[in-house]
């Protein structure tokens, strides 16, 4: 096992990393900004070293100064945390060459599947359902109308290098075509340098199922269930739960097991997530994220695993601390991301925070790094806490949410907690009866920018 490690991120997935670490006897090292001198992983890690200044750019992306903090310090792995250089192949190589381990997945996986079109093509090797759409990038308008008329509008036009909704545009229809592909095209060259875009099927009422899969690198892999991710603003998630309200324990177990025998099959290591569009109980792999997603407490709290703990172990050449059979469901968790946003625009509201008390009670958990005096840079993620309740069932973990979401305080700022609020008084969200594309007609009707 490591003695050492360092955590290459910040605010609460580096607390995330370090209170797992410290359960094991492992001493961390956090990175930070000059801007996060104070931060609360500056504080709780065992060490710090400053390695840039405010902007990710030149500290938290800044590939020389991570490697040089782990040869002062002597740490001995990686952790990535979730964005930043999570996903970054060419990081992970670097790491590798210089005798660090990176706790997650090798640098040919997360290179496989963070380009869309290979993943997609990887996924149908690996008998992982697909939507239907383009064999690869489509070159040019008239390719594009091609693919379109093959199989059938709507369609949606996907950045192959894309993320975070960038790069993506819906053609209702074969006029709509020219405009949705030149702009996809324009928004990924501006967002990734890479113009590249493909091509699929626009389902018209789906949910956002995703599977959460862990392997030991060795050829053996488990998932741990769903969670439905489906109520998202501008394709950016923002209330998750599992299990999935929709899913029935006999789709839980097929696509659950397509995805553990896929990535048994190319001996893939850690934590991993395979998210699907489901519509009409059929599932349709999207992407695959490499990497601990925001959303996996939930995952944690209806499993009673630490999948952070597990990363670590495997990293470190120790075997998976349960099997499929050990895994058994318990309950029903929720997590709402609340992020420094002003309403109702969510435009970024960073600043002092001069009141912060965090809820508790039975079935409750804070991940968060935030504490009362603490200034919130501009410079990130407005993502400023995780509230993620438990309940022996659905009902009761809603009804816990809204209990502790009256506990919660976070003056001097604006935060997302009133969406929270009135979302939870809607008869759609109290049913689990909702899409992706609920949230936003939601918003357009009622929170109006």
């Amino acid at each position: 096992m490591f003695d050492k490690i360092l955590i290459a991120n910040r605010g609460e997935i580096a607390l995330r990393v370090i209170r797992a670490a410290r359960e094991m006897g492992i001493a961390t090292v956090a990175v930070h900004s000059t801007a996060d001198s104070d931060a609360m992983h500056v504080r709780m890690a065992d060490e710090s070293v400053c390695i840039g200044p405010a902007p990710g750019s030149q500290s938290y992306l800044s590939v020389p100064a991570i490697i040089s903090a782990c040869e002062i310090t002597g740490a001995q792995a990686i952790h990535p945390g979730y964005g930043f250089l999570s996903e970054n192949a060419g990081f992970v190589q670097i790491v590798e060459d210089h005798g660090i381990t990176f706790i997650g997945p090798s640098a040919e996986h997360i290179r496989i599947m963070g380009d869309k079109i290979t993943a997609k093509e990887t996924a149908k090797e690996l008998g992982i359902p697909v939507v239907p759409g383009s064999d690869g990038g489509v070159a040019d308008l008239a390719e594009a109308r091609r693919v379109g008329d093959a199989i059938g509008y709507p369609v949606i036009i996907k950045a192959t290098a894309g993320g975070g909704g960038r790069g993506m545009k819906v053609a209702r229809n074969a006029k709509e075509m020219e405009h949705a592909f030149s702009t996809a095209r324009s928004e990924a060259k501006a967002a990734f340098g890479n113009d590249e875009v493909y091509i699929e099927k626009y389902l018209t009422t789906p949910r956002h199922i995703e599977i959460q899969v862990f392997g030991d690198g060795k050829g053996n892999a488990v998932h741990l269930g769903e969670r439905d991710c489906s109520l998202q603003r501008r394709h950016q998630k923002v209330f998750e739960e599992a299990p999935g309200p929709c899913i029935t324990p006999e789709e839980r177990a097929r696509i659950g097991k397509i995805c553990a025998d896929a990535v048994a099959r190319i001996n893939y290591i850690g934590a991993g997530t395979v998210e699907f569009l489901y519509e009409n109980g059929e599932f349709y792999f999207i992407e695959m994220n490499t990497r601990l997603q925001v959303e996996h407490p939930v995952t944690e709290g209806i499993f009673g695993v630490d999948l952070v703990r597990e990363q670590i172990r495997v990293a470190a050449g120790l075997p998976m601390s349960f099997t499929q059979d050990d895994l058994r469901i318990n309950g029903h968790a929720i997590e709402v991301r609340i992020n420094a946003e002003k309403l109702p625009n969510f435009s970024p509201c960073p600043g002092r925070i001069t009141a912060y008390h965090a809820p508790g009670g039975l079935g409750v958990r804070m991940d968060s790094a935030l504490y009362t005096g603490y200034s919130i840079p501009p410079y990130y993620d407005s993502l400023i806490a995780k509230l993620i309740v438990q309940g022996r069932d659905r009902p009761e973990a809603l009804a816990r949410l809204q209990r502790a979401l009256s506990e919660l305080i976070v003056d001097g700022i604006d935060t997302t907690v009133p969406l929270f609020h009135a979302l939870l008084q809607e008869p759609d969200v109290q049913s689990g009866t909702y899409n992706i594309h609920w949230l936003e007609r939601w918003l357009a009707e009622n929170l109006a920018d």
